[in-house]
């Protein structure tokens, strides 16, 4: 959010109007700058992978149209950060009424109070200067969520000062009437009580509200976004068919479809303790798609990208713990890490009813199956001959999570004329010593899940020979 203003600006209705500033609409506010950014080339969702093709498109279909839409999709897709970079398609400044509960245009003041200081202070009316950031208002539905909430109610305080019942300002707005000319977002709205909904659908079709019997001629210039999970949309709650009748547009969402915008996602939203290797977060992402295409995992749920990004920063959190403990000059992610993020990973997923007690063993299972793709998508062709005939003759190759990258390396054994290493090496682009231990580390993983060498776990340590 910006604090400061941006001046000079006009202070006056006055001033407002000698400078020739033209009130838009909403709607027309966001579809002009939607367009605007279109014709120059821009991109409007900045961050947001993999919707290029799906969802933007319907998505900017909506708001040209200028329809209040609900985004429907699993868990983790987007759908918060999707709603939330609406606001970069407002003005950055809009002027507002100076003390306006509702946040009105200087030039269309709707409360009996701001239509009161227009009339005595004319020209002279003080206006203020609201950013863009101040237009979005969020609201996480829950089944206690009220009326009062979201429309308003009667101030009792107000009304103990001695102003009538039936008088306007004895009113509290809720927060879509306190979001006039901006913005307003409704997650996980099947949640919401259905007798809320309906107190929804007066705002949403007339843009008026009514409340406690009190019917007030607002005109709302509000849009309306929400969110839902299909799950909870069929199952655990619904949305009720007037209210959905009143969404213009209904879009489903979904996780990537490309293998690299799951890579993108994890690189912008984790954050990264430590150096993790781009390899290592590419069997990540590959470690997530196979759970969200895995019988044993419940599809209803989904399988969020806030797993993989949690998965991220737990193995950087691994290399920075063993770096600190062992002192190593630098932090970097090494295959032995992503054992600790099976450990802790496993209650962000849903299972079938009969998968209990094999939980452990799926998740290992699909994130060896990841391991094994990515060593074949980047070191295919490589001969291996040289390394695996010297463990052949007896070798040992032994890492853990508190071995050093430099202990490890001095533990490889001596190839002779091969470049084998050099190879996986420059195939992995690793420069370093923990990114040549991390490379070499998925090599040897790599020989092992082909049944090419062999491997004992224990006391912290893995042995390859």
């Amino acid at each position: 959010m910006t604090d400061r203003t941006p001046s000079p600006l006009p202070a006056t209705l006055g001033e407002l109007r000698a400078s020739g500033h033209v009130h838009k609409p909403l709607r027309v506010e966001l579809r002009d700058n939607l367009l605007a950014k279109l014709r120059a080339g821009e991109d409007p969702w900045p961050g947001l992978h993999g919707f290029e093709d799906t969802v933007v498109p319907q998505l900017e279909r909506a708001l040209i149209a200028g329809h209040d839409v609900v985004l429907l999709g699993e868990r983790g897709q987007g759908k918060t950060r999707l709603l939330r970079t609406l606001v970069t398609l407002l003005d950055e400044w809009t002027p507002v009424i100076s003390g306006s509960e509702l946040g009105e245009h200087p030039y269309e003041p709707i409360s009996h109070a701001s239509q009161q200081a227009a009339a005595t202070d004319g020209d002279d009316l003080r206006i203020s200067w609201r950013h863009r950031s101040e237009r979005y208002a969020e609201k996480l539905a829950t089944p206690d969520t009220s009326v009062a909430d979201l429309i308003g109610d009667i101030d009792p305080i107000k009304v103990a000062e001695g102003r009538s019942l039936g008088d306007p300002e004895t009113i509290h707005f809720g927060l879509i009437p306190r979001s006039h000319r901006g913005i307003v977002a409704i997650n996980e709205l099947p949640d919401l009580a259905e007798r809320i909904q309906v107190a929804m659908l007066n705002v949403m079709e007339e843009r008026d509200i009514q409340i406690r019997g009190y019917l007030l001629r607002l005109p709302l210039d509000v849009l309306v976004v929400a969110s839902a999970n299909p799950e909870d949309y069929t199952n655990r709650g619904r949305i009720i068919t007037p209210l959905k009748d009143r969404f213009g547009a209904e879009i489903r969402t979904h996780y990537p479809v490309a293998l690299e915008d799951e890579v993108a996602v994890i690189r912008q939203e984790a954050h990264l303790l430590a150096e993790v290797p781009d390899f290592v977060v590419e069997i990540l992402a590959r470690f997530t798609r196979h759970l969200r295409q895995s019988s044993s995992v419940d599809q209803r749920s989904g399988v969020s990208a806030r797993f993989s990004i949690a998965g991220a920063e737990t193995i950087a959190a691994s290399a920075l713990h063993r770096a600190t403990v062992q002192g190593e000059d630098e932090a970097v992610a090494r295959i032995v890490d992503l054992e600790t993020a099976v450990d802790v990973l496993g209650g962000k997923v849903e299972f079938e009813t009969g998968e209990e007690g094999r939980e452990r063993e799926v998740l290992t299972h699909l994130l060896r199956t990841a391991t094994a793709e990515t060593v074949r998508a980047h070191l295919r062709g490589i001969d291996f001959g040289p390394l695996v005939a010297a463990l052949e003759n007896g070798a040992l190759v032994t890492t853990g999570e508190q071995v050093t990258a430099r202990d490890f390396l001095a533990g490889l054994p001596v190839l002779g004329e091969s470049d084998v290493y050099d190879q996986v090496m420059d195939r992995l682009g690793a420069r370093t010593d923990g990114a040549r231990a991390s490379a070499l580390e998925l090599a040897l993983e790599g020989l092992y899940l082909a049944r090419k060498i062999g491997k004992e776990t224990g006391g912290g340590e893995t042995v390859y020979g």
